[in-house]
């Protein structure tokens, strides 16, 4: 059998710093600036011409759970996380090989003295996950608009109401302004979704939730009726 061996070209920056929280697919949450800096073996001539797209292909590698193998059968979200079906029906993480594939909107690129700069939005991409391509998206032929998508038919839902405490609303106009994205923005965009487990969604609990974003931690907890209440971002 033939064996193939591929080196990353470049590694994202996210303000995702852990799995748990981000969206399970991309282009849900907006407000995600992400930066794709590539290696220093590229130049401004690898991308030239990518500019005129307004979206592109990532490849990437789910580094994060690589070393926990996989399973032919995997438990997806939008079952409930109770019904099994074939890993290769998902985009489950847990995959023969770790491969990612995200369509994501393309800002704009920059030369820096790092290396060149894609800025992107909507990723739903690990901090430092490593990228293995880049491919411009091309609608008349990636956009099938008759196409069937069998147990993920339509959107996720947006069910959550999310409320800011006092606490929260000066905790996210400080981080606005030392990050320099508007941190309440993507707060709300995330937690729309409900990043638990499916299994847990509608559950009451007084559990206070929290996941990492950029240099915080993001406090929350589940009030009746769909609601969310955001308690602050504690550096």
């Amino acid at each position: 059998m033939t064996t193939f061996s591929f080196n990353p070209i470049g590694t994202i920056n996210s303000c995702y710093k852990e799995k748990f929280g981000i969206p399970r697919q991309p282009n849900l949450v907006p407000a995600a600036e992400t930066q794709l800096l590539l290696n220093q073996e590229f130049s401004e001539e690898s991308v030239r011409g990518l500019e005129g797209f307004s979206h592109i292909w990532i490849s990437f590698i789910f580094h994060a759970t690589q070393a926990q193998g996989w399973k032919p059968m995997v438990r997806p979200p939008r079952l409930g996380g109770n019904k099994k079906v074939g890993v290769f029906a998902t985009r489950s993480t847990f995959r023969p090989n770790p491969l990612g594939l995200s369509v994501v909107e393309l800002e704009r690129i920059e030369a820096s003295a790092a290396g060149i700069i894609l800025h992107l939005r909507g990723c739903d991409l690990l901090d430092q996950t490593p990228v293995i391509d880049i491919k411009p998206y091309l609608p008349y032929v990636d956009a099938v608009f008759d196409a069937q998508s069998g147990f993920a038919e339509n959107s996720p839902a947006v069910n959550q109401q999310v409320k800011f405490s006092q606490q929260a609303k000066s905790d996210c106009e400080l981080a606005t302004l030392r990050i320099g994205v508007e941190v309440e923005k993507l707060v709300l965009q995330v937690l729309q979704l409900d990043p638990r487990p499916s299994y847990k969604q509608g559950e009451k609990t007084a559990r206070v939730y929290s996941m990492k974003l950029y240099d915080f931690d993001l406090k929350w907890k589940y009030l009746d009726d769909n609601k969310i209440m955001v308690l602050a971002l504690v550096l």
